[in-house]
């Protein structure tokens, strides 16, 4: 295939679209059987209300519940509408109790409470203890299904009973090793099991060092543990140290997603589980707030700049250069704020180690702004021809970096004390802060230097 043509093809979308406007119905079943669930959901995200219903109605229901896993929150809810308690029941009929979990959360109160009287009460009583826990919990994550085994017991029993079971669940790479109060000890990995002797005993060959993960352990944490020990799945445990079940890497890879693009979406005021295709009312009640807070800044802002206004009429020239000093603060404190947000959520800064980490970002403000002073301040010059102005330039561009600087690594810490996602917040109030004092800094100094 030549580049060109490659470039050219078309995308999953883009058939599916073509197909829905030719009405060739067929074509679309067939070209969703051929899709992951994954992938059907991520068609279903962008089209819009209508043909999203029509679309959903034509999926294999032997792929709902699957599907239904990978929309967002709205969506789902939106699909849930159109569909009667026994279309949920064959949904959710072969889910993990952990994807399960997630989806009655978003059910109407009766049928998820008709759904629970339809189960086994084995099942029943498991899904019952993945709710007890918060969604954002490896509690909440872990699935109940461990395979279990006891270390005096040899490998060739653990081998023949594996056997008899027939199969073992998704993304198993180690057996839990309990005792006969179910208390964790350790994990049997299946590459110890089918390498050693038979003879030997689980106690023999086990890991000990892996350690069981709280329930109550925050989702975050869960991702850093999994991304720093390159776990496949580990057990999670309650106070008393007794195996609750285990997290297996699928929903860990879920978790870095969601955080991922909460932090994308939250820059900007909006949430990463809403319809891009919700009605237009709801989407301007969303974003309207964060809209009036930015306006609210950009008039303070305003205020400022009025305070000088005899200088701004007696040397004009200052309105055009007043930007450089906002934006180039703005630039430069949102570097230092998105380091700052993406070490916390990796758990590497926390106010034991803020002042240095402030220390270091306050320095490299302030070389920077001396550089990029000498740069701009001479343009600045050649440009007016005048030296007072490129001076004061310079030095205005100097103090607003420093601030920039400051303000990028306080402003999370200080989110983050009052319970506030700094994601959320910590870009608009830097932007404030620095178009604030970048203009009340550079219009200060010329209304002193130059007037």
């Amino acid at each position: 295939m030549s580049e060109l043509e490659s470039v050219e093809r078309p995308t999953p979308l883009l058939r599916l679209r073509r197909a829905l406007e030719r009405g060739t119905l067929q074509n679309v079943k067939r070209m969703l059987a051929a899709l992951h669930p994954a992938e059907i959901a991520n068609l279903l995200e962008s089209l819009p209300p209508a043909e999203r219903k029509l679309v959903w109605e034509m999926v294999d229901p032997d792929s709902d519940g699957e599907v239904l896993l990978h929309v967002t929150d709205e969506v789902r809810t939106s699909l849930l509408a159109d569909m009667d308690l026994q279309e949920l029941r064959a949904a959710t009929e072969d889910m993990d109790l952990d994807d399960l979990a997630d989806l009655l959360q978003d059910l109407p109160e009766a049928v998820s409470a008709e759904l629970l009287r339809s189960m086994d009460l084995q099942n029943r009583r498991r899904l019952e203890a993945v709710l007890s826990y918060p969604e954002d919990s490896a509690g909440g994550l872990m699935n109940t299904d461990p395979i279990t085994v006891r270390a005096d017991v040899t490998l060739d029993v653990v081998l023949r009973y594996l056997r008899l079971r027939g199969e073992i669940p998704a993304q198993t790479d180690s057996l839990m090793v309990v005792d006969r109060a179910n208390r964790y000890q350790g994990v049997l990995p299946l590459s110890a099991l089918l390498i050693n002797d038979p003879a030997v005993t689980v106690a023999e060959v086990m890991n000990r060092e892996m350690e069981g993960i709280p329930a109550d352990t925050p989702a975050e944490d869960v991702a850093i543990l999994f991304e720093q020990r390159d776990f496949i799945s580990a057990p999670v445990v309650d106070a008393n140290g007794v195996l609750l079940g285990r997290i297996t890497i699928d929903d860990v890879v879920d978790v870095i997603r969601e955080q991922a693009e909460h932090n994308l979406m939250s820059m900007a005021g909006l949430d990463e589980e809403e319809d891009m295709f919700a009605p237009v009312l709801t989407h301007v009640r969303r974003r309207i707030v964060w809209l009036c807070v930015n306006l609210v800044s950009s008039l303070t802002a305003a205020f400022v700049i009025s305070l000088f206004e005899g200088t701004l009429e007696k040397i004009v020239v200052l309105a055009s250069l007043m930007p450089i000093v906002a934006s180039m603060g703005g630039v430069a404190g949102n570097q230092t704020v998105v380091l700052m947000i993406r070490g916390m959520a990796l758990g590497q800064v926390d106010a034991s180690n803020a002042r240095p980490l402030l220390l270091r970002e306050l320095a490299v403000g302030a070389l920077n702004g001396l550089l990029l002073a000498l740069v701009v301040g001479l343009i600045a010059f050649f440009w007016f021809g005048h030296l007072g102005v490129g001076l004061t330039l310079a030095a205005a561009l100097v103090c607003n970096l420093l601030v920039a600087a400051l303000a990028g690594g306080g402003i999370p810490l200080l989110l983050r004390k009052l319970g506030i996602d700094p994601a959320l917040a910590g870009s608009m109030m830097l932007t404030s802060t620095t178009d604030m004092m970048g203009f009340f800094v550079f219009l200060g100094l010329a209304t002193w230097f130059l007037l």
